[in-house]
């Protein structure tokens, strides 16, 4: 059995193919979060963009975007398949693309919790900190520790996943398991294809974040919390529709996150 960093990082089509998002669920949320809690001007950064597909919604709603990702295989994707926002290379643990130079920073499909340590989450929030402008908003996406709280859900069963790119049948297999001293949902997904190639196993994780832990965390940045909630979103079922409000819980699979950066009280 063979590895590879990420088969669809590496593979952005398949991405898309994999996880497919045709009216834009994920964008439309986002930009109802930034009308809805106010965000002060237009500019976005999308930080972990991948394939480009959210950040050239919000472009195509009039805002000024920024996508930024580690994998230049999705950059160069989303710079082809998904133009509009300008596309840059930069780390969500440690970013500098200019203070105060957005209104939003916008983070989805779990990538903040690719910050599996305290010091990788400060440094996220210290760059979201540096780039927003005063009265900035920060928004969310993510898995919700809370529902792994004695729920094995989906810890019980393998996921087992098919579907035909360029005439290839792929099929995965994926487990998911709970390193409490860690405080990670690890992931093994094992990948097979008809076409001869062996099978690929890869290795992922992400941050357990609770949401008591998530309000102090942001606060000790300096950042208000104006929502946390469990859904409707882009990835809960039902899905969340237009004119959908917030719910008052947090413990679905899912969490949801705005916050807005406090202006710094001069004497």
């Amino acid at each position: 059995m063979t590895a590879t960093t990420n088969l669809l990082t590496d593979n952005p089509a398949l991405y898309e193919a994999r996880f497919p998002d045709p009216r834009r669920a994920a964008g439309r949320w986002t930009e109802d979060c930034l009308r809805r809690y106010g965000a002060p001007g237009p500019r976005v950064l999308d930080i972990g963009c991948g394939t480009g597909r959210d950040a050239a919604h919000l472009h195509r709603s009039g805002r000024t975007v920024t996508g930024a990702d580690v994998s230049d295989a999705m950059l160069a994707y989303a710079g082809v398949q998904h133009p509009g926002p300008h596309y840059t290379r930069a780390d969500l643990h440690e970013f500098d693309l200019g203070e105060g130079a957005f209104d939003a920073v916008v983070c989805l499909d779990s990538a903040l919790l690719y910050c599996h340590t305290n010091v990788q989450l400060d440094g996220f929030l210290s760059s979201c900190r540096r780039s927003l402008a005063p009265g900035g908003l920060l928004i969310a996406e993510m898995r919700n520790g809370a529902f792994f709280l004695g729920r094995t859900d989906l810890l019980d069963t393998p996921t087992v996943n098919r579907l035909t790119w360029q005439g290839t049948a792929f099929r995965s297999v994926t487990t998911l398991s709970v390193d409490r001293g860690a405080q990670l949902l690890r992931r093994t997904r094992v990948w097979t294809a008809d076409d001869g190639s062996p099978p690929t196993e890869q290795l992922s994780a992400w941050r357990l974040l609770f949401p008591q832990e998530l309000r102090h965390v942001l606060a000790a940045h300096g950042f208000e919390v104006l929502a946390l909630h469990d859904g409707p979103g882009p990835r809960t079922e039902p899905r969340w529709q237009e004119g959908h409000q917030p719910t008052g819980t947090s413990d679905g699979d899912r969490l949801h996150l705005v916050a807005r950066l406090a202006p710094v009280s001069r004497p």
